[in-house]
Parts: structure tokens; sequence; C-alpha cells
């Protein structure tokens, strides 16, 4: 099986094309993992470098949004930004949100991971879209990560009940100066996440619409611990 982050998997039991990068030291037991899901208009070999990067304990999965905008330019649902706020496709995120639920399901057979050790983050729609799964399937996942998204009011009437959402841990990092989702949007995740009992790391930073390298290395750091706890 081709597993390297340069090459696109097509996995018969994996609804997305997506691209792996297998921890350092492979063994039999099932691996760690974390997806990263990008953003709008962009693909999953955007976030390779962020991949590489991670720690090397952690299968990093990497897929590909399916619904294509044009020449390596894909996404999880259309968007458009209007005076009064994003409006979104509704219908295509929820199946967005359906594929994932069903991607992660089948990663355990596909790539050997640990289905008790799975965080999904992503950067923009791609955080939303991390959001969407982990608060309406905390079962799937052991925590997300928001990087300059947010949360879709749409998922409210299927959102886990607090109970099942107090086992999850959420991380919130945005830009002060964004332009695209103004830190508002970050600060009403806060707020909803800690009235949900989620255990949160939250951080805004001096920065736009964008995950640069002090965001990386806060978020790297963040993932690290959650695997250290885990195995505690």
């Amino acid at each position: 099986m081709q597993n390297s982050i340069d090459n696109v998997i097509t996995h018969t039991g994996l609804p997305l094309a997506h691209r792996v990068r297998p921890p350092q030291n492979a063994a039999a037991d099932r691996a760690p993992c974390l997806i990263l899901l990008h953003g709008v208009g962009a693909n999953e070999a955007g976030l390779a470098e962020l991949g590489l990067r991670q720690d090397p304990r952690l299968l990093v999965v990497l897929p590909r949004g399916p619904i294509a905008f044009g020449p390596a330019q894909f996404g999880w649902f259309t968007v458009n930004f209007t005076t009064t706020g994003p409006v979104i496709n509704p219908a295509q995120a929820e199946q967005s949100r359906q594929a994932l639920i069903d991607f992660i399901g089948g990663l355990p057979d596909a790539h050997n991971v640990d289905p008790d050790r799975i965080w999904i983050a992503g950067f923009s729609q791609g955080g939303i879209m991390s959001a969407s799964v982990a608060l309406t399937r905390p079962d799937k996942v052991s925590g997300f990560g928001i990087l300059s998204g947010r949360i879709l009011p749409e998922i409210a009437p299927i959102m886990a009940d607090r109970e099942s959402l107090s086992g999850l841990r959420g991380y919130v990092s945005h830009g002060l100066h964004d332009q695209k989702l103004s830190i508002d949007f970050a600060r009403h995740s806060q707020r909803l996440l800690n009235e949900q009992g989620v255990a949160l790391d939250y951080h805004e930073y001096p920065a736009g619409h964008e995950f640069n390298e002090t965001m990386q290395q806060g978020f790297c750091l963040w993932i690290k611990k959650q695997i250290d706890a885990e195995r505690a």
C-alpha cells in the first residue's frame, strides 16, 4: 500500500481520496491518528508540510474535500460571504460531515489506526468540518481543532448532549485581524464549548486569516500533549 505523503490514495474502504504520513516507528500496535482538513478552494497537499512536522508517533491523514471547484481546488461545501456573514450550502456541509464520519470509521482497517486515539483538525472550512464531526459524533474522535474557523449553527439540532461532549478536548486558534472570519466567531466557539463542558485550549494571535508559524507551533504542542495524556 502506498502511504507516502507525496502519493494520493484511493481506498475502497474509504470515501475520500487522501494522503498519509506514517508514524516514524511503524509497529504492530495501532497508531494514534491526526486528520488534517484543508480549507475551501485548496487541497490536501497544502497541509503536507504541517503534516510532516507532527509528532512522529502519529499517523497523519490528509483527506481531500469531495467538492471540486477547479483544477486542484476542493472544498467541503460552497459558501458566499455577505455583509451579514457567511452563507453556506447546508446540504453539502451535511454530506461532507457524513463522509468524514464514514472515513474515520474506515481508518482502523485501512491504515491500522487506533480508533480510540483519533484527533481531527483543520484550517478555515477544514476547522468548521472538524467541529461539525466532533460535536455531533464525539464517539469518533478524542479531540478536535478549529484553526481560524467557526462552529456552524446548522449543527445545533444534531449536536451531542453535554455529558457526551464532556470527554472531548478542543483547540481553537484564531487571528485577531481575520478579515474573512472575524475573531467574534472564535469567541462564540469558546463560549459554546465552555458551556458544553469541552476541555478547551483557546488562543488568539495578532494575525489575519492564516495559520502562521507561531500558530502551527502552538497546535503541534497541543497535539503532542494529547498523545502523552492518552498514554498516561
